[in-house]
């Protein structure tokens, strides 16, 4: 099985071109936003397009709620596609879904800048930021058992053979998700220095956290994820590059579950030794 990915920022029409990529790179599967697609049909998981906010939607794609990963796994095992298609809002994103899926090594990365015009990305942010508007690659009547409610209207997805003909690729849904008309979601950064240290501080061998630092990586107007630094005084007697690594690990995941942030590095620097008398 073979595992390549699309890439792009959100808003930006990879739903609505994932099809003709798919074809372009004979993928016979596609994941995007949660669901696993074969063959036109929603194989297993579920959209993140019908959460209720952005952040259980962050979640749902990136297949942290529990069951979401073991299901769409075990799909993928009994289907067996040839070649997998994954979407995803940044490379990092790509990575972190294919780990968690414990697919093969994503083998290439192609990008919507590179099939898609700066116009014709614009004219899909806008309809995404008016209009609240996203695209499922799947018909509308495979997604209506999924998405009660939601659907506005399916379209049609082709591709040209030349000048005067067009093949047909399949049928793709727009849907309306609860979460588009809640407006933006901002996690200011105090709290998630805050998330910090609540979680450093659960183990009794931290005797004290230090200052938190929180900073974000960005490529433009994407962000590419947290780098997390933070000084803690440990208790004198144990192992402590275990207790450090332990610490970072779980920092990581603990902030990206509750933020659905993507958190690039943890460090963690020892800034003394607390010695009971």
């Amino acid at each position: 099985m073979d595992v390549i990915a699309f890439v792009g920022p959100s808003g930006t029409g990879k739903s609505h071109r994932a099809l003709l990529v798919a074809h372009q790179h004979q993928a016979d599967a596609i994941i995007d936003d949660g669901i696993l697609i074969k063959d036109g049909k929603i194989v297993a998981g579920s959209s993140a397009k019908m959460e209720k906010s952005k952040i259980m939607a962050v979640r749902r794609a990136i297949f942290t709620l529990p069951g979401h990963a073991e299901e769409v796994r075990s799909a993928i095992a009994e289907c067996r596609p040839h070649r997998i298609l994954v979407l995803g809002t940044s490379e990092n994103m790509v990575y972190k879904i294919a780990r968690i899926l414990k697919l093969p090594t994503i083998e290439q990365i192609i990008h919507i800048e590179d099939i898609a015009t700066q116009r014709e990305m614009q004219k899909a942010r806008d309809s995404r930021l008016k209009q609240g508007k996203h695209i499922i690659p799947v018909p509308t009547i495979e997604l209506k058992p999924h998405a009660s409610g939601f659907l506005i209207d399916p379209i049609q997805s082709f591709f040209r053979r030349n000048r005067t003909r067009r093949r047909k690729l399949g049928e793709k849904s727009i849907v309306r998700p609860v979460f588009s008309y809640y407006g933006k979601l901002i996690i200011d950064d105090l709290a998630i220095r805050e998330m910090v240290v609540r979680i450093v501080r659960e183990k009794e061998y931290i005797s004290k956290v230090g200052s938190v630092r929180v900073r974000h990586v960005w490529k433009g107007d994407e962000d590419r994820g947290l780098e997390i630094s933070c000084s803690v005084v440990l208790t004198y007697g144990s192992h402590i590059p275990t207790l450090i690594k332990e610490t970072q690990q779980r920092v990581r995941t603990k902030v990206e579950y509750m933020t659905g942030l993507f958190v690039r590095e943890v460090d963690i620097m020892v800034q003394a030794l607390y010695i009971e008398a």
